[in-house]
């Protein structure tokens, strides 16, 4: 009988996998849970309508750490290959004009020039300003939040941030703080006077995020979406060839060999406790009970809390808790299959801004009515997108002279006005989505060969994702760091003991980013008693 301490992890999403990948590779006997036929949970690639394939929810990289790239091998070893977009983003505004933003600080000064010359001239102090906190909570990012509930453990970390606090100058530190607690709306308003460029920056606020750019709190998530980078380029976003699927396929691969052990098709019923209160074993549907020293909860923690633990094993001021953790972002979720690119009124001609981030949202007044009118009725008829076109760097996703589109799209409701429902009403706000984008591309609506729709619902039913949330839970202050997912068990450790969490609903939030996973297993391994070995699974 294997002496190993065995972990059992439920939820084969990119984090389980990068919990397990280091976990294995420091001598534990790992074994991955994953209800789908498939591991990758949100991140996956699927053929959704005769000859075309495309990532089903999450659709772009950035977030995804350079160090659990190189850890796990997924590039070297493992094929993994992305692609940096040509620039950032490409706003359509009306019939004639158009902004774009990336490559590189000149480009885009040029182009914010022709709206205002004021700030052209403000945009690499924004940058700097924005730069400046990245890097702050980029270094907190890989760090475990200290548990505020628990002084002893507080004043072991509380330190190293205030040492790092205490290398901004004062004006960064109100910068830190206003970020964390502004609205992008405000912020936006501080730097610039057009609105090109701030409907350019503050799409970033309202992604995932069920709010208006008015809302305060709003700002964080503008920060929250720099964080990351491409092939060592900061703030820079690009395409996995072969889709979002492709990064956890080689993810896969790097936990395989490492032994890890996938169990697909294989949704889990309870985690169980023994006698103690602590987590001994989980129970799948199929009625087979697999014991384990520890447990790693992937899913998000309303699953986790509120159906797999029973509530005996929990106190009743953390149920309350938890029934009060806020789940909703208000997205859905488009692939289509095009017979054509998309001809723009105003860039009608292919070129790079169709390898771009397309946002069909020409001013923080749209998303804020956007947002207003989805309060009132649960969608609006005028919706945020975004389209990005991966076809256009990447040949395996559509026949030859055809492509594919991801269009994300706010603001939707999880629970639609007057008793409606989603079942009811997903090919009607498909309709909406299609004519809003042809708006701007005439031709759009006509070159629709197939589609497939993701409501918030069908995005809970599909995922797991709770509210529809594609963070797992809204990313606001109050459910952040230490508090993520609440406040004294914000470190991965969950109430009961040997039940850990190291999915999006943990500090440093949603994305595929894998930095869940990674602080996860840290913890994990030193709480096993295995910190030799913890060093050889993360040297």
């Amino acid at each position: 009988m294997s002496t190993r301490k065995r972990a059992a992890i439920v939820g084969g999403g990119h984090n389980g996998l990068v919990c397990g990948f280091y976990l294995a590779r420091a001598g534990m006997e790992v074994h991955v849970f994953e209800r789908s036929p498939v591991v990758g949970g949100a991140a996956v690639t699927e053929e959704f309508s005769p000859g075309f394939r495309n990532s089903m929810a999450s659709y772009t990289v950035s977030l995804l750490h350079e160090r659990i790239i190189a850890d796990m091998a997924l590039k070297s070893r493992y094929d993994l290959t992305i692609v940096e977009r040509p620039i950032s983003n490409f706003l359509p505004l009306n019939a004639s004009q158009y902004l774009k933003v990336g490559g590189g600080l000149a480009r885009t000064q040029a182009e914010v020039a022709k709206f205002s010359q004021k700030d052209a001239q403000a945009l690499p102090r924004y940058y700097e300003m924005l730069d400046g906190v990245a890097n702050v909570l980029r270094d907190l990012a890989l760090r475990p939040p200290p548990n505020l509930a628990d002084l002893s453990a507080c004043w072991e970390l509380l330190p190293g941030l205030a040492n790092r606090m205490r290398q901004l100058s004062g004006s960064q530190r109100a910068d830190v703080l206003g970020l964390f607690t502004k609205s992008a709306t405000t912020l936006l308003n501080e730097w610039f006077e057009s609105e090109p460029i701030k409907a350019a920056f503050g799409f970033d606020s309202i992604v995932g995020h069920y709010a208006s750019p008015d809302h305060p709190g709003s700002a964080y998530v503008l920060l929250h979406h720099c964080f990351g980078g491409v092939n060592g380029k900061p703030g820079i976003w690009g395409h996995a060839i072969g889709g979002m699927g492709a990064i956890t396929q080689a993810m896969a691969r790097a936990c395989t060999d490492a032994g890890v052990t996938l169990h697909t098709s294989a949704p889990v019923k309870s985690v169980n406790t023994d006698f103690k209160g602590d987590a001994e074993s989980i129970t799948t549907e199929d009625g087979r009970t697999f014991d384990a020293d520890i447990v790693v909860s992937n899913t998000h923690p309303k699953i986790l809390f509120e159906k797999l633990v029973a509530p005996t094993a929990l106190s009743e001021d953390f149920r309350n808790r938890m029934r009060h953790y806020r789940s909703e972002s208000a997205t859905l979720r488009m692939n289509v299959a095009l017979a054509e690119l998309p001809r723009f009124t105003c860039l009608p001609e292919p070129g790079e801004h169709h390898a771009s981030g397309i946002i069909m949202a020409p001013s923080l007044a749209y998303m804020d009515a956007a947002h207003a009118t989805a309060k009132q009725q649960g969608y609006s008829q005028a919706p945020i997108v975004e389209i990005l076109i991966p076809s256009t760097v990447d040949n395996s996703l559509a026949p030859k002279g055809a492509h594919v589109a991801s269009l994300f799209c706010q603001h939707f409701a999880f629970q639609p006005a007057n008793g409606q429902s989603w079942d009811d009403l997903r090919e009607t706000v498909a309709d909406y989505v299609i004519d809003t984008v042809n708006g701007f591309a005439p031709n759009f609506k006509a070159s629709v060969l197939g589609r497939i729709t993701l409501t918030p619902l069908d995005l809970e039913r599909k995922f797991g994702l709770i509210g529809g949330d594609i963070f797992h839970g809204h990313m606001t202050l109050d459910q952040l760091w230490s508090a993520r997912p609440v406040l004294g068990y914000g470190s991965y450790r969950s109430p009961i003991k040997q039940l850990y969490m190291c999915g999006s609903g943990t500090h440093p939030g949603g994305g595929v980013s894998g930095q869940p996973g990674f602080n996860a297993a840290r913890e994990i391994l030193r709480d096993q008693s295995l910190s030799a070995r913890l060093k050889m699974a993360f040297s």
